[in-house]
């Protein structure tokens, strides 16, 4: 079931604006840091796990037991001032700027939610890593919760081009984010100075070496499938 009756409409927009891309980043950053035993020092803003340390800084936290996200600048342990919270408050500044009240609740009632994410946090936490950028983001789990840190160093690295994952990007951020697929991949060839050129119902996208690929949606504006077409020249030879 895909609910999203309880975030604001500029929420909803944003989410996902950005959700394709912060997924294919958490794919990458899965590929670079091991989720292994880790350990966090949030005074020295780093996260280590499986031989590999980065630098993070706190975006907020989710009670399981409660439903509530709180961030970062909201909790009484860290604060503005906090070394690992004050590369975050441009995210609050975003949600005073664009009225979304997501962004500027200290702590959000995320017990209405029923859709496909694990819990509302999630969507939050994407939705926040997706401003900052960087390297992608971290669920590390508490008794009791889970507090999300985003990853902000230069040695993650950041996702490539590539449009052979971009229907399962697509589908499943639409199923997070379903507001507007159009704009979802809009927003991911954006991100990759992909040009891309809009028709009614289709977007379509030059490939690499050749050829068109295009993503068709219905009236409402859902994702419906993704053909690509190779051009002759874009064509490897096989064998000797």
């Amino acid at each position: 079931m895909r609910d999203m009756s309880g975030f604001s409409s500029a929420f909803e927009r944003l989410g996902a604006a950005l959700a394709a891309v912060v997924l294919q980043q958490q794919e990458t950053l899965a590929e670079f840091l091991p989720r292994e035993d880790w350990s966090a020092d949030l005074t020295a803003r780093s996260y280590a796990s499986g031989g590999v340390t980065v630098r993070v800084s706190l975006l907020g936290s989710y009670a399981a037991r409660e439903r509530t996200w709180l961030w970062g600048w909201a909790n009484p342990q860290f604060g503005d001032d906090h070394p690992a919270v004050a590369p975050t408050l441009r995210i609050r500044e975003l949600g005073e700027r664009l009225g979304i009240p997501e962004f500027t609740t200290p702590e959000i009632d995320l017990g209405w939610y029923t859709g496909p994410a694990g819990h509302g946090g999630e969507l939050v936490a994407m939705a926040a890593g997706g401003v900052l950028g960087g390297g992608g983001y971290i669920g590390a789990g508490y008794d009791g919760g889970s507090a999300y840190l985003h990853v902000d160093d230069p040695q993650a690295p950041p996702a490539v081009w590539d449009p052979v994952p971009v229907p399962r990007l697509l589908m499943n951020a639409a199923s997070l984010f379903p507001r507007d697929p159009r704009l979802t991949l809009a927003r991911l060839l954006s991100h990759h100075r992909v040009p891309y050129r809009e028709t009614d119902g289709v977007t379509e996208v030059p490939l690499p070496g050749g050829g068109t690929a295009r993503a068709h949606f219905d009236a409402l504006g859902r994702f419906l499938d993704w053909e690509a077409e190779l051009s002759p020249a874009g064509l490897s030879p096989t064998g000797p």
